[in-house]
């Protein structure tokens, strides 16, 4: 018999469809209305989110994506899941395995491209969302998704769900060799700084594990790169709201180094499969701001791993191809 059809959907966040504020606000409108991601009563949110956050968010974060947006590429983290898609499908050029893209919020939405897979007869589906670290308020939500558009059809395809592969053996490798790589390019600086994107603590209470692999991932990472403890650190970026996040704070960290004598860093962002806004514009520039203007003497953001051949042969192993 025949070997089923099979595919491949990288599945990630998604961006604004242009750097407006039109275009930002519905992204956020979808973004922030999932439970998944705000855990507050429906009616309570709903007040918070149409009265405080729509009508004056998207404006801020406007001026942050127009800093990062290429005009021929779009968004980057657009670009480079696209991207990444395509180098997975070279690599795995002569076998029978379509490779696609999908994103949570905006497009090419999950509904969309499982649709075009099911026109193409394909039997077999492998989802692996694009978050090295299981969190409930991503991969959750993916999975969410995923079900959400398959509890339409009457015949299932075979199905397999990549939960994390925050310890992935060849994913830590791929990450450790390209911060080597930076540092045969230009000497390490005195610490490196692993960030990864914050959520409230209260999920970690719940049982979401993402506090938990994040530490693992630093974890490993820092023994493949053979690190001592006082060589590197782990913080979280991005906090939004009044409430407690994870500790300690990226911001906080950064103007606190240089007056313990800590004047030259590398940032690195684990937990981002490929470059986005809350890499280029919070921690490549605005947190580098943070840094030099606290008393920094040097400051460099190590890019996440993109679209590269790394990376792609890095997914197939976690993939099991």
């Amino acid at each position: 018999m025949p070997a089923p059809k099979t595919a491949i959907i990288l599945a990630n966040l998604g961006s604004p469809s242009a750097p407006t504020v039109p275009a930002v606000r519905r992204f956020l409108k979808e973004f922030l209305w999932d439970p998944r991601v705000v855990n507050l009563p429906r009616p309570l949110w709903w007040l918070i989110l149409h009265g405080v956050v729509l009508p004056f968010r998207p404006g801020k974060s406007t001026k942050a994506y127009q800093k990062i947006w290429d005009a021929d590429k779009g968004s980057p983290l657009t670009f480079f899941t696209r991207q990444l898609s395509a180098e997975l499908a070279a690599q795995l050029a002569g076998r029978d395995i379509t490779v696609t893209y999908a994103m949570r919020y905006g497009e090419p939405s999950i509904a969309s491209q499982l649709r075009v897979l099911k026109e193409q007869g394909i039997e077999e589906v492998l989802v692996l969302p694009l978050y090295p670290q299981y969190s409930s308020t991503t991969t959750a939500s993916i999975y969410d998704d995923l079900v959400k558009e398959l509890d339409q059809w009457r015949h299932l395809p075979s199905f397999r769900f990549i939960s994390d592969y925050h310890q992935h053996p060849a994913y830590i490798a791929a990450v450790a060799d390209s911060i080597r790589q930076a540092w045969r390019e230009q000497p390490k600086n005195a610490l490196l700084v692993m960030s990864f994107h914050g959520l409230p603590e209260q999920l970690t209470q719940w049982g979401d594990p993402y506090f938990h692999h994040c530490h693992k991932t630093a974890a490993l990472l820092a023994e493949q790169l053979g690190l001592s403890e006082q060589d590197w650190k782990i913080v979280f970026q991005s906090r939004f709201g009044k409430a407690e996040w994870l500790k300690p704070y990226c911001v906080d960290t950064l103007q606190a180094l240089p007056g313990l004598g800590v004047t030259t860093v590398d940032m690195v962002c684990p937990g981002f499969a490929v470059d986005c806004l809350e890499t280029l514009e919070e921690i490549a520039m605005e947190n580098r701001a943070i840094f030099m203007e606290a008393g920094g003497e040097a400051y460099r953001y190590i890019g996440c791993l993109n679209d590269s051949t790394a990376h792609a042969q890095a997914l197939l192993a976690v993939l099991g191809l």
